[in-house]
This record gives structure tokens, C-alpha cells and sequence, in this order.
């Protein structure tokens, strides 16, 4: 088997190596999971707890136990019928602490390096190093400079621990103290040393975001790119793994290139005669914004799952909350933009502020193509300046995919919704800029081709990281009507969506890429799913939410602490989403351990936010207010303190939380799609941002319930249920049919159903939704019967069932039926227990 049937992402790092995965095999194939989802394998900048700083793509990371260990535990997942999927990063490597030799190399012999062409590098200057803590003159007098001779070569030392190599040849080098003749030495390297501060502006190399430490790779390269693919090449022909998900693939040049050109190289490798049959499974990392979808011409199995995360979390949320959460947030923070409001100042400010350097090189590089032809030769830096930053702020995409001398039919309409929306922002006369613009990158535009190719990957190479920073790491904290609609890939201007909406979305990933990956939690999200699932519950319910947060603030003394109203009613939220199962108001020790991690989000959400501190510029005495706010919410105190308060909310929500939880997990292992599980999350995940959604996962704790006799916590038995049924039928699954059930009733707005069908085989689904109100101040998942009110679902014309019916013990129904008969169901209350979940 090659396309996986589900998958469980494993977070590799040198606390969680190998053999730890290896221990999990037999666990995960009980669970029924088919392939381990490996964080990056290669070797990464030591201790890096996620991979994705690669130093060198050619060997298996020995911090994981190297190539050994992954033998290891490959041979233990074949054993047992399953295999492995790896993360790989073509878009940027590692550069920090000196642990890449491809780019020391670089640093030491400039473009006569071999390895000049891997980087994304503008040569007419000496590279950018801004990996001082103040200017170079100021680190100079204090002597933080020096020269190390103990090695085979002699080597800079920066602040005596970051070395950094030397111009071979030096006849004479510096005696230590000699701050003149260091000076003039670094004035004769490749590149020159820098304060951190200067690389927004100055930065002459492509960089992953705005992180200095990931260089850019110019995978479009086939040097680079044999080079960075050699050791996945080999492991796919020895059968080691199969298949892989790209990392951040917008990055690249030319993604629809490099995507036919992966899935060409690895159908036609040999493969070992005992591996399993098939192409490789291959899906991309991709942003999809609302409407977009992914060309079906890269030859990919689909995303990684960002889309389907959307999809489910919009489907739980009440549309009658929108109106009164984001007048309850505008009159609480008060903050009036709307989300495009805060989206476009966010773009403005992430222009201004963080990419000045890639915005100048775009500039130029479209000067110097308009100045390639006659009718464009008049377009002035300033005028292209203005009209490349108006295009940008209202660029509703990552990016489009154009060379240059050509663009796919679907960047079209997108060019044209950027015209539109750009011309209230276009200074009088200076709309041809863009028009202009748009031409070049539909690969229309007047000029030399070389050229234009190079001012079209500019333009297009700048747009992601801006749509990334200036959405999901700066508006998502800036606006918080209610947080589980701010996550990766999450459309923010809606509360949610309509069933039709959600139906359509399942119908085009079976017609289109009926094996996409299909995730609701990932090692990226800024919320954990259950902690989004139980804030979705406030959708329905907007007058207890603002009810509670009025009584915690004033309880609080809020508008007197210091603490901006904005920042607490975001923090309000967090208290609530991601109060841990288990932890009660009067646990001192518990208490202060969700205080710690709170006040780590918090410290990390008012940062991105960059209105009241900064990554840069950290507000040290609003963020010790920011803290005693946290610990005094979270002191237990009497049985009328806050954090009591707020534990009575988070046990009335119990049974709609639950639901939605279940809701959630049955719907991943449904819908079209391959299901992956992030780790740890076949129990409630009440996990935040990163490092927090990467904390060690209780393992032992997850082996001894699916162990036990089925009276572990739901969700991990509804999994459990839901893996069994798709190894058992997984032509049913694996097929792109799916058809919407029709519900009618009272309660029809309540119920999400459909059929899957295969081979004689129906499979009969069945959830609830939005039903948070008549489940309050219960541990119920569900309403009762009378609720229902003669709700009907019929799946097919002659198989109707009453929702009160379907309903009776879970908001989850799943019938499987042959010939007629129902062989299988999961919810029905008049079933036998060993035929539940």
C-alpha cells in the first residue's frame, strides 16, 4: 500500500528520536494508523525541536539516531503492513551558528564556491551577515570580534561563540585587540557583518519570512535540486519511505515546475522488488484563500490540510453569532476595523516595516524591465514602487504562479480582482502602473523575457511571505471576535459557513484529490482542535459568552490593571478554550502550570501583534503586566474566584464541547480525504501555539486505554471505531463518491449528512452541529429526542431515519450497508453495545 489509509504525525527531535517512533509502531497499528507523517528526517541545526532548519539535506539527522534508527523503525512498520511519509523543505535551509557547510563554503570563497548557485543570492554586493546584536562599529570597540587560530583554518569569533569562516589566503591576520586591522580584514570578505536590525532593509539574500537564520535554496536549479532530493530518491527506490509532503511550496520559484518535475523523478525510479506498489503519495503545504484551489496540472495527491481544517471548523460555528461576537469585541477592545481593515493595515505595515530589502530588489527589477521597452520606458522607480505596494496590499492569494512569458488560466481572475480592488488605493494617473504590472506578471507585458521572468519571481516571491506575516502573524492577533475562526489557513471575515458550502468543499476534493491529506491539528496551528472546538460553542451562545467576560473583567479590575481591553478579552478566550481536561479551580500546582504556558502564548501573541510589544522591540514592563494579569485570572483563591468562574462555564459547555470534538474527529475519517491524526490528539488536544502544541505526548497514558475495554474517553474510541472501519472497507473509503443526504425538519440546520457508496456498499453519515444551547449546563453530546421534532435524514429513497433516532446516544451516526442491510452502526442507542463505539 502506498497512498496511506490514515496518517500520525510524529514530531522527530533529539528528545524523541527513532527508536521512540519504533516503540510507537505496534500502538499506532492497534490505533489503525497506516503511516507514520515524520517531521523533517535530515540533519537539522542541533537541537532544533522541529527539523525545519535543515544544514544538510544529504544524511538522516544523527541527533534522531541517523540512517540506523530509521531503518530500524521502517522495518518494524513493514512488518506490520505500514510505512512511512517524510516532510522534506526544498524552499530554505539552516545558516545559523556556523553548522552549514554549504554556506560557510559560500561565505569563505563567495561565487567561486560550488555551492554560490544553491543560494538566492544578489551578488553584487557582499552578502549580508546581520548576525551582530548592535553595529558593527560599536561590536568592534567592545571586542566582541576576534580571531580563533586553533583550527585548521583560522575563523572569526563573534561574541566567542558564533565562528564564522575567513577569505582563504590571508597572508597576515589580526593580533587579538587590533580592532583597526579587524576591521580592514572584514573589509575583504564575501559578505559583511551586520546588526540584526539592518536585514529588513538591507538583506541581499532570500530568506524564509522574515527568520535570518533560513537562507532560500534556488531549487528550480537541477544541480540544487538533485543535490537536496538525492537521499528521498534513494530511500523511495530501497522502499524505505513513500512518499513525502513539501514544505511551504509557494516559496519556490515555480512551484507547478518543481511539483511535475518531483512527482516525474520519483515515477521513474525502480523501486525494490519488496516494497509496496504505486506511485508516491506527494501533497504540498499550501495556503488555500477562499475560492482558490489547487491546480490539478502540479500532479499532487492534494494538500497537507490547512483546507479541510477550514472546512470543519466553519461547519461547527453558529452563523447567528457573527453580528453579536464582532459587536462585542469592537465595543469591548475598542478596536472598529473590520478583519480586511486590520488584514490591509497589516499588509501595509509588514511592507513597511519587515520587507523593505525584497520590495527594493522587486522595485528594480521591474524598473529595469520597463526600461527594456519603448511604451513602458517612462515608469519611474517611485510610480512602480507605488503600484507594486497597492497590488500587495490587497492581493487575496499567496501568490500567483506566472514565468514571466506565460501563466495559467487561474491566476486570471485573481489579476482582475487585484485591479479592481487596488484602484481605491492608486494615486490619480497611475493606474496603467499597474495595469502594467498585472501584463507582465500574466506573462503579456512589453519587454525583454529574461527580464521579465526575473521581475515576475520577484513580485511573486514577495507576495506569500507578506500574505503569511501580515495575515497569520500579525492580523490574527490583532482581531478576536472569537479566536477559533484565527488559525492557519482559516478565512477570518466569516463566523461560518453553510452546510451547502461545506458539502461542496468535500464534493470538489473527491473529484479533484480524493486522497488529500485531511488535518485539524498540525505542528503549525495556533490553537489546538479541541481548543477551537470548544470556543466555536460561543458562536451559539454570544449572550452567557458576553455575560461571563463582563463579570471576569470586573472581577479582574481590568480597566484599571493596565492591561489593554483588546489583549485581555483575547486572553479571556484562551483561559476558557484551553482550560485542561481535568484541571479544577482549587489545583494550586495545576493552576500555576496553565499560567506558565498562558503567559507563553501571551508574551508570543502580543509580539506578533506588534501593536503593544515586539519580536524586536519587546515591551518588557507591559509584558510583566501581561503576566500578573495571567497568574491573578488563574489564582484559585475562594469559590467565587475567576478561575472558578471560569471552570463552571467550561463544565456547562462539557456536553456541546464534547460534541463538537466528536463531530470533528468523525468527520476526518469520513469525509474524501486521508485522515491524519497530529500527535496526541486521539485524546483532547487543548494545546496552543508553538512550542506549546509541541509539548512530549503522554503516550503510555494512550496505549493503556486503547488497551483497555473500551471504556476510555470517546474520542479516542471513535477513532479507534473509525480507523478498524476504513481498514476493513477501504475501496469504500479510497472511492470519490459522496453524495449529500437531504435532512428536513425543524432542526435541519442541525445536521450535517452524507453517503458514500462503493461496490454495493453505502456508508450512511450522520452529526450534529451547532446545537450548544439545548446542550448548556449538561455533559450530554446531544439533544434529547424530543428536541428533535421530527427532524428527518434520508440518506437514499427509501431510507429515511428520524434525527432523534440517529441522535439518541451520540452526535455522530455512521451506517454501513450492504445489499440493503445495515451490517454495521456507530450511535444508534437500540444497538448492541459491541456493535457502538
Amino acid at each position: 500500500m502506498i497512498t496511506p489509509r490514515a496518517t500520525y504525525r510524529l514530531q522527530f527531535h533529539r528528545d524523541f528520536p527513532f527508536a521512540n517512533g519504533e516503540e510507537l509502531v505496534p500502538y499506532l497499528d492497534r490505533l489503525g494508523i497506516s503511516h507514520i507523517y515524520a517531521s523533517p528526517i535530515t540533519v537539522a541545526v542541533p537541537g532544533s525541536q522541529h527539523g525545519y532548519d535543515v544544514v544538510d539535506p544529504s544524511r538522516v539527522n544523527p541527533e534522531l539516531g541517523g540512517e540506523e534508527a530509521l531503518r530500524s523503525m521502517v522495518t518494524a512498520l513493514r512488518e506490520r503492513g505500514m510505512g512511512l511519509i517524510v516532510d522534506i523543505v526544498p524552499n530554505h535551509m539552516g545558516v545559523a551558528g556556523g553548522h552549514n557547510e554549504w554556506w560557510n563554503d559560500v561565505l569563505r570563497r563567495g561565487q567561486a564556491s560550488e555551492f554560490a548557485p544553491f543560494f538566492d543570492i544578489d551578488w553584487r554586493r557582499p552578502i549580508v551577515l546581520p548576525i551582530l546584536g548592535a553595529p558593527l562599529p560599536d561590536v568592534l570597540t567592545e571586542g566582541h570580534i576576534a580571531i580563533d587560530h586553533s583550527g585548521k583554518e583560522p575563523v572569526l569569533t563573534i561574541y566567542d561563540e558564533r565562528r564564522v569562516p575567513l577569505r582563504p589566503g590571508e597572508d597576515a591576520l589580526p593580533e587579538p585587540g587590533d580592532t583597526e586591522a579587524i576591521a580592514r580584514l572584514l573589509d575583504k570578505q564575501h559578505y559583511r557583518l551586520a546588526w540584526w536590525r539592518q536585514a529588513n532593509d538591507e538583506l541581499n539574500w532570500r530568506r524564509f519570512f522574515t527568520i535570518n537564520e533560513l537562507a532560500g535554496l534556488r531549487i528550480e536549479d537541477d544541480t540544487v535540486f538533485e543535490a537536496t532530493h538525492a537521499l528521498y530518491f534513494r530511500f523511495w527506490e530501497e522502499g524505505l519511505i513513500d512518499g513525502v509532503r513539501i514544505d511551504h511550496v509557494d516559496g519556490l520559484t515555480d512551484p507547478a515546475a518543481y511539483c511535475r518535475k518531483l512527482r516525474e523523478r520519483f515515477d521513474t525510479l525502480s523501486r525494490h522488488a519488496d516494497a509496496p506498489a504505486g506511485p508516491a503519495y506527494i501533497v504540498v503545504e499550501k495556503i488555500l484563500a477562499p475560492g482558490e484551489t489547487l491546480p490539478e496540472e502540479w500532479r499532487m495527491d492534494g494538500t497537507s490540510g490547512y483546507d479541510f481544517m477550514e472546512d470543519v471548523s466553519a461547519l461547527l460555528h453558529a452563523p447567528a453569532g457573527t453580528k453579536p461576537l464582532e459587536a462585542l469585541w469592537h465595543e469591548f477592545s475598542g478596536r472598529q476595523l473590520s478583519f480586511h481593515e486590520e488584514e490591509l493595515q497589516a499588509r501595509k505595515d509588514m511592507l513597511a516595516w519587515s520587507f523593505e530589502s525584497q520590495l527594493r530588489d522587486c522595485v528594480e527589477a521591474f524598473g529595469t524591465l520597463a526600461a527594456s521597452a519603448p511604451e513602458t520606458a517612462g515608469l519611474t522607480a517611485g510610480m512602480l514602487r507605488r503600484g507594486i505596494e497597492r497590488l500587495l496590499w490587497v492581493f487575496p492569494v499567496y501568490r500567483t504562479y506566472g514565468s514571466g512569458s506565460q501563466a495559467p488560466q487561474s491566476d486570471a481572475e485573481i489579476r482582475e480582482r487585484v485591479r479592481r480592488d487596488a484602484a481605491a488605493f492608486t494615486p490619480p494617473g497611475e493606474a496603467e502602473v499597474a495595469d502594467y504590472i498585472l501584463a507582465w506578471l500574466a506573462g503579456e507585458g512589453p519587454g525583454d523575457a529574461r527580464l521579465a521572468a526575473g521581475a515576475v519571481r520577484r513580485f511573486q516571491q514577495l507576495s506569500a511571505p507578506i500574505a503569511a506575516k501580515a495575515v497569520e502573524d500579525t492580523a490574527f492577533y490583532r482581531y478576536a471576535p472569537l479566536l477559533s475562526r484565527l488559525d492557519v489557513g482559516f478565512d477570518a471575515s466569516r463566523m461560518a459557513s453553510s452546510i451547502s458550502d461545506f458539502h461542496a468543499a468535500c464534493e470538489t476534493r473527491a473529484r479533484s484529490f480524493p486522497h488529500s491529506m485531511l488535518a485539524t491539528a498540525t505542528h503549525d496551528h495556533k490553537r489546538g482542535e479541541d481548543v477551537r472546538a470548544r470556543l466555536a460553542v460561543l458562536s451559539a451562545l454570544p449572550e452567557t459568552w458576553a455575560s461571563r467576560v463582563a463579570a471576569w473583567d470586573n472581577a479582574s479590575n481590568g480597566p484599571d490593571s493596565g492591561f489593554h481591553a483588546a489583549d485581555r478579552y483575547a486572553l479571556y478566550q484562551m483561559v476558557f478554550g484551553a482550560w485542561p481536561e481535568g484541571l479544577t479551580p482549587d489545583d494550586d500546582t495545576g493552576l500555576e502550570a496553565f499560567a506558565e504556558r498562558l503567559s507563553a502564548w501571551q508574551e508570543k501573541a502580543l509580539r506578533e501583534a506588534k501593536l503593544r510589544s515586539s519580536w524586536e522591540r519587546p515591551d518588557s514592563d507591559y509584558e510583566q503586566c501581561a503576566n500578573a494579569f495571567v497568574a491573578q485570572l488563574l489564582n484559585a483563591g475562594g469559590t467565587d474566584s475567576i478561575a472558578h468562574e471560569v471552570f463552571r462555564l467550561v463544565k456547562a459547555t462539557a456536553g456541546a464541547t464534547l460534541a463538537n470534538i466528536l463531530v470533528q474527529t468523525a468527520l476526518r475519517y469520513t469525509v474524501p480525504g486521508m485522515p491524519d491524526c497530529y500527535q496526541g490528539c486521539e485524546l483532547p488536544d487543548f494545546s496552543m501555539v508553538d512550542p506549546d502544541n509541541r509539548r512530549p505526548v503522554n503516550f503510555a497514558k494512550r496505549e493503556a486505554l486503547l488497551a483497555s475495554d473500551r471504556t476510555a474517553h470517546p474520542k479516542i474510541e471513535l477513532m479507534a471505531r473509525l480507523l478498524d472501519l476504513r481498514e476493513r472497507h477501504p475501496a469504500l473509503f479510497a472511492s470519490a463518491d459522496y453524495r449529500r443526504a437531504e435532512v428536513s425538519g425543524p432542526r435541519a440546520d442541525s445536521v450535517v449528512a452524507f453517503t458514500r457508496s462503493e461496490g454495493g456498499k453505502e456508508l450512511h453519515c450522520a452529526f450534529v452541529i451547532r446545537c450548544a444551547e439545548p446542550l448548556l449546563n449538561g455533559s450530554d453530546p446531544v439533544p434529547p429526542t424530543s428536541w428533535w421534532e421530527n427532524t428527518l435524514v434520508k440518506f437514499s429513497p427509501n431510507d429515511t431515519v428520524d434525527a432523534g433516532y440517529l441522535f439518541a446516544d451520540l452526535p455522530v451516526a455512521i451506517r454501513l450497508v450492504e445489499d440493503g442491510q445495515a451490517t454495521e452502526i456507530v450511535g444508534a442507542s437500540d444497538v448492541a453495545k459491541s456493535a457502538c463505539v
